[in-house]
């Protein structure tokens, strides 16, 4: 069993959080058409036995001479030897990861952020909703509670995506439905003839649906009005605001909340989130101008 931390207790050069530290791609696994998976090892052995991260952090992911991203970390928080980091390509950074292939370098700094507050749920129902990429940041917490299973009461993970050949991690998906361990309902916006699951936005999941608000949590994750929507329909159903849990993407440039680029009415995405309770930010939460 391993111990579910509130907080990581190393991060890469703390002391000298702007400066990244290389890592080597050591595999890379097709998700989607436009999304992979990184698995990266930090090249110094002293750093990478001491890295640790919670669920819910994230990484910049710097590629020389052409800039440096926020990505979630996506792997494991009990194994250190490998952090993983699952990229759509979408943007100059992320574009020119696509182009990398197995041996290159990147570069490092982190973890950053405050993660899924994991020892605030112990005893209580858990209830995950992704949307899309939206899974990745969702996934160490997924492996942190499975391995802890008995801290908990009933585990549900809702997922949706745009097509059955767009949902990240579908081997993992069919092993955790088989195990057990947690319900797990999966929803895709178009169907094809082969998919035999539910058809509609990961919303509708929440109608067939039947859990105790008084002693859920809640963690969501997905595209801005999927948050919206999944967060005012889970406050309808009486889930307590300060245990309804959002992880919110803004344009995080340093990580440390001293550029601005991320804030978020009074606060900062990259240092006091990006994971926050509704009760948090619920003067600002859905507001356009912000």
């Amino acid at each position: 069993m391993i111990a579910v931390q509130d907080r990581a207790s190393v991060v890469c050069h703390d002391s000298r959080p702007m400066v990244p530290v290389t890592a080597t791609i050591v595999e890379i696994q097709e998700e989607s058409s436009n999304t992979r998976t990184y698995v990266l090892q930090i090249d110094d052995p002293a750093l990478r036995s001491a890295y640790r991260f919670e669920p819910g952090q994230f990484n910049m992911v710097y590629v020389f001479g052409v800039g440096e991203a926020a990505i979630s970390i996506s792997s494991d928080p009990a194994n250190n030897e490998y952090l993983a980091h699952t990229i759509r390509h979408v943007g100059s950074v992320t574009r020119a990861i696509a182009r990398m292939k197995v041996g290159d370098k990147l570069g490092l700094r982190g973890p950053f952020g405050h993660g899924w507050p994991i020892s605030r749920c112990r005893g209580r129902d858990i209830l995950m909703v992704a949307g899309g990429i939206g899974l990745a940041p969702i996934r160490p917490l997924i492996y942190a509670i499975l391995a802890n299973r008995g801290q908990f009461g009933r585990v549900v993970l809702m997922y949706g995506g745009r097509s059955p050949s767009d949902l990240l991690y579908q081997k993992e998906l069919a092993a955790w439905r088989d195990d057990g361990q947690m319900d797990l309902l999966v929803s895709v916006d178009y169907s094809i003839a082969q998919w035999d699951g539910p058809v509609g936005v990961v919303t509708d999941l929440i109608k067939r649906l039947r859990i105790r608000p008084d002693r859920t949590s809640v963690m969501v994750c997905g595209p801005r009005m999927m948050n919206r929507h999944v967060t005012w329909q889970l406050l309808r159903l009486r889930v307590a605001p300060d245990q309804l849990f959002i992880s919110l993407e803004r344009n995080m440039r340093c990580g440390v909340g001293r550029c601005g680029h991320c804030q978020y009415g009074p606060k900062f995405v990259c240092k006091d989130g990006p994971v926050f309770s509704y009760e948090s930010i619920r003067e600002v939460f859905g507001k356009e101008e912000i």
